[in-house]
């Protein structure tokens, strides 16, 4: 017999230093209002120089799991989404294990880019229900700061560091419950969001210029595709779940931009009201994003309960999906 999966707290990590549009001095004067107009970003967090992707991570898991009134020894399972890992090997999220104490936990990696928030609670959702644990903390931590080219306008203005968490537990012990999840990929779009150079494809000695070090995409490509599928999965979910797009309270959509925003709204008939958004404060923290948003919705004050909250990514891989929480 399943058991239900509930989020008991939730938890984020923004690093201290604040980088405003203006401060982008390598790029001409003229060109930075295009920063907000195209994505509605105003400032991002950027690490400091001490910092990494699984110092962040344990930062806000730390904090999820004092709001919880839970030891690290108690945790049982920590999976980590990533798309800009400490090293290639090993996983980032042994390291964030250690830094947080939780001895007794399992720890591995998920890599969907920004869709690895929702990756990442659908498997934990999964082993809670399945009685294999009753409790996971899922962490969010990305570092996009180290992996952009600075001399690149198209991708370097538009992304931010920082770090969410939420610990999802076994029923009865939380405040919201995991109503439902839709996951998708589509490998043939690997090539429109990626870093080309460091894996098995590419190995750095293999490099023939510097750039392939650094995050790419296909800015037109990613709008269609995130709208698109966007605007499908929520559709999908509300079908699946069994519920109206009238019953949804709040939408938590990835921080991506904020035209991928308005036209998610318009073509769902979601009035953009619902949709929560902070990306004019952080940037585009990539599979962070939507966990902080939910952590700072969650605690804001604005949700009630009984309400419906529809979590939706989407990124590379191609992959997107969805999740349903009601508070």
């Amino acid at each position: 017999m399943s058991t239900t999966t509930m989020i008991r707290a939730t938890g984020t990590y923004l690093p201290e230093r604040v980088v405003l549009n203006g401060d982008f001095t390598q790029f001409p004067s003229a060109s930075l209002p295009m920063i907000e107009e195209k994505t509605g970003v105003r400032a991002r967090r950027y690490a400091a120089a001490d910092e990494c992707t699984s110092d962040m991570a344990a930062k806000a898991g730390r904090v999820c799991l004092d709001r919880a009134g839970l030891d690290p020894a108690q945790v049982e399972g920590i999976i980590l989404a990533t798309s800009s890992p400490d090293r290639v090997q090993p996983a980032t999220a042994t390291r964030a294990q250690h830094l947080l104490g939780a001895t007794d936990a399992f720890a591995c990696d998920v890599n969907s880019v920004c869709t690895g928030s929702v990756y990442a609670v659908a498997l934990a959702s999964a082993m809670i229900s399945s009685g294999f644990c009753r409790n996971v903390l899922v962490i969010a931590s990305e570092l996009y700061s180290r992996i952009l080219n600075p001399a690149d306008f198209s991708t370097y203005p538009y992304f931010g560091d920082g770090a969410g968490a939420c610990l999802l537990c076994a029923a009865g012990e939380g405040r919201g419950v995991v109503v439902d999840t839709v996951l998708h990929s589509d490998g043939s779009g690997a090539d429109i969001i990626q870093v080309p150079a460091g894996g098995s494809m590419m190995p750095y000695a293999a490099m023939k210029q510097s750039k392939d070090l650094y995050f790419k995409m296909k800015g037109k490509e990613v709008f269609q595709f995130a709208v698109n599928r966007g605007a499908e999965v929520i559709d999908q979910l509300c079908a699946k779940a069994g519920v109206a797009k009238t019953d949804l309270a709040w939408v938590v959509p990835h921080q991506a931009n904020i035209n991928i925003i308005r036209e998610l709204s318009q073509r769902t008939g979601i009035d953009r009201g619902k949709f929560y958004v902070n990306l004019e404060r952080y940037g585009n923290t990539a599979g962070a994003s939507v966990l902080i948003a939910l952590d700072e919705l969650w605690n804001g004050g604005s949700v009630r309960p009984g309400d419906l909250i529809m979590v939706v990514a989407f990124g590379g891989g191609l992959s997107w999906g969805a999740s349903l929480i009601r508070y």
